[in-house]
């Protein structure tokens, strides 16, 4: 049989952002292992194909693509409130699911829209669920969906996190015991690690608009990430800081960098295209990620900037993968969360120390081949399909389709 995967997501790519960026890798990985693979999130895209992911009142169409061998249903939305998006043909897009009898509906969180449709409707056969971070700031909003969250949970077969590291300061995952494994993200490296010639036309383009050193941002312009902290640190260290992102603090952040004194040194990219992306990570002395928060579990762009030989300068934010991704002084080096003088101290040991940045470097590509290829990744996952199916709290039909299913995620796993 052809094993049949949903997978739940806010939106998809060119939607900006991790999540966002696995759930498309690791679909497209499964479906080249022959599984049937669709994808359903919401359409961050109006008419005119504007981003109108942070307008609230900002309405968009439902449209289906395909994607690599991916089904990608995007779901118009009315509005976006509290990061509640209301997408009014959610519900029936779920009760679709239930009537084609899809084998794994995988849904990917934080996601209040989704969890609050899940929670609403009759349990899927397999449910599982990749909790990518717990909700932090918005705790009005996270007491409020508490038991929404629960509710989705006790239903799981299991629940993912992306790093084993993230497990242990979560009370939700600490709470499901058992039922939680780690599945780390991976990406296809082979754009990063064989650069194309466009790739290639970026960084030197880069390299001659910016000079050395040149730092990288990338990702959002949200509080977790940051941005202030690498703004307060360009200031004590030579070079230009490119920030590659959008986000609601945009303005806040424009007007910090004039208060620094470094506006001038502050170049703001807004969406890059991926070749841009790639080259700017080849162009750059070394990636700046300096989060504050346990919004960021993992750090997706740490792995891009990895596989492309540029060493992290990331942050130790407790019972987080950030610095479990990129470790400190093998693949970059790792500071205190919120201080900028510990990033420019950093930042100048990589331009200062003979050999420093070429051995992080090494180091990064070697550990990005090993832990994070999208291949590596898929398998995992299979494997781990095989193991929610066949648990106790696995709701599929009859003891015969469980075994068909089970046998069916195994065996993809097991191909080359």
């Amino acid at each position: 049989m052809t094993l049949r995967i949903c997978h739940l997501g806010k939106f998809y790519p060119p939607a900006p952002g991790g999540i966002e960026a696995h759930v498309q890798t690791l679909s497209r990985a499964q479906a080249r292992r022959g599984a049937h693979v669709r994808v359903i999130c919401v359409n961050h895209r109006n008419t005119r194909s504007a981003d109108v992911t942070w307008q609230g009142l900002g309405s968009t169409p439902t449209v289906e693509e395909s994607d690599e061998g991916v089904r990608v249903t995007r779901l118009g939305r009315r509005a976006s409130l509290s990061k509640l998006d209301v997408c009014p043909s959610l519900p029936r897009a779920l009760w679709t699911l239930r009537e084609e009898g899809v084998d794994i509906v995988h849904v990917h969180t934080p996601n209040p829209t989704m969890l609050l449709t899940l929670a609403a409707m009759p349990a899927f056969a397999t449910l599982v669920i990749t909790h990518h971070s717990d909700v932090i700031k918005q705790r009005v909003l996270g007491r409020a969906f508490a038991p929404v969250e629960r509710r989705v949970h006790d239903r799981a077969a299991l629940v993912l996190s992306d790093s084993e590291a993230y497990v242990g300061g979560s009370m939700v995952l600490k709470r499901l015991g058992s039922k939680v494994c780690a599945l780390p993200l991976g990406l296809e490296l082979g754009a990063f690690l064989d650069p194309s010639p466009a790739v290639r036309t970026w960084e030197n383009r880069l390299r001659a608009e910016h000079g050395e050193p040149l730092w990288l941002a990338v990702g959002r312009l949200v509080y977790y990430k940051g941005l202030a902290t690498a703004i307060d640190a360009l200031g004590a260290v030579p070079g230009r800081l490119l920030v590659v992102g959008s986000g609601p603090l945009e303005r806040e952040l424009r007007a910090r960098a004039v208060e620094r004194g470094v506006a001038d040194r502050v170049r703001w990219i807004g969406y890059a295209e991926p070749d841009a992306l790639a080259g700017a990570y080849r162009a750059a002395t070394a990636l700046w990620f300096p989060s504050n928060a346990r919004s960021e579990g993992f750090g997706l762009v740490q792995v891009e900037a990895m596989a492309s030989g540029c060493p992290v300068i990331n942050t130790a934010v407790p019972h987080s993968g950030v610095s479990w991704v990129s470790r400190d002084g093998e693949t970059g080096l790792t500071i205190p969360v919120g201080d900028g003088a510990a990033l420019a101290a950093a930042a100048r040991r990589l331009i200062e120390e003979p050999g420093l940045r070429d051995r992080l470097a090494a180091g990064a590509i070697e550990r990005t081949k090993r832990e994070f290829d999208a291949e590596v990744m898929a398998k995992r996952s299979f494997e781990l399909y095989a193991q929610a199916v066949g648990t106790r709290s696995s709701r599929a039909p009859s003891a015969a389709r469980r075994a068909s299913v089970t046998h069916a995620a195994a065996s993809i796993a097991g191909e080359p």
